[in-house]
């Protein structure tokens, strides 16, 4: 994957989770000031950039979805089966980057979707082995190495990307 696609794949995974209530607007803009550093330009994704912290709230409503269309990137409806996906899709990316332990993974997802959603229903199972140890013949780190595996399984997925003369 180009450092571009890395960018656009961040940014689509910041727009994703801040539709969810998962991170605050101001990771949006931080991760559209990256797109730009990484090569990624256009007028939309440059007001969005362009945003102050304190205009993040308000702003980033406003501007997304003017730099989404130039860059073929998605706003998912909140209440939608892809926008549940796209979560735990960026979750399990953040998983693996190092900012969600295995365990707080396994329990953001079943906090969220409980054993409603059959992308992530295994994940639910094991948050529930995580809380039944005491009770299990399996180990702590076996059940962190399935929860592992489900994020990068998950993770395994990727964006179109669309934006003209870079996908």
């Amino acid at each position: 994957m180009t450092s571009i696609e890395a960018a656009a794949l961040a940014l689509q995974d910041h727009v994703t989770l801040w539709s969810m209530g998962e991170v605050r607007a101001i990771e949006v803009v931080n991760a559209a000031c990256d797109a730009l550093v990484a090569g990624l330009d256009t007028p939309g994704l440059r007001m969005l950039a362009a945003c102050t912290r304190a205009e993040a709230e308000y702003g980033v409503h406003d501007l997304l979805p003017v730099a989404l269309a130039e860059l073929g990137l998605t706003l998912y409806p909140v209440d939608s089966e892809a926008g549940q996906e796209a979560v735990a899709r960026a979750l399990a990316r953040c998983m693996l980057a190092g900012q969600l332990t295995p365990q707080e993974f396994a329990f953001r997802i079943h906090q969220r979707y409980g054993h409603e959603l059959p992308l992530v229903e295994r994940l639910a199972e094991l948050d529930d082995e995580y809380d039944m140890l005491e009770c299990s013949d399996r180990s702590m780190g076996q059940i962190t190495t399935e929860v592992t595996a489900e994020a990068r399984r998950l993770a395994a997925h990727h964006i179109d990307f669309r934006l003209h003369g870079h996908g």
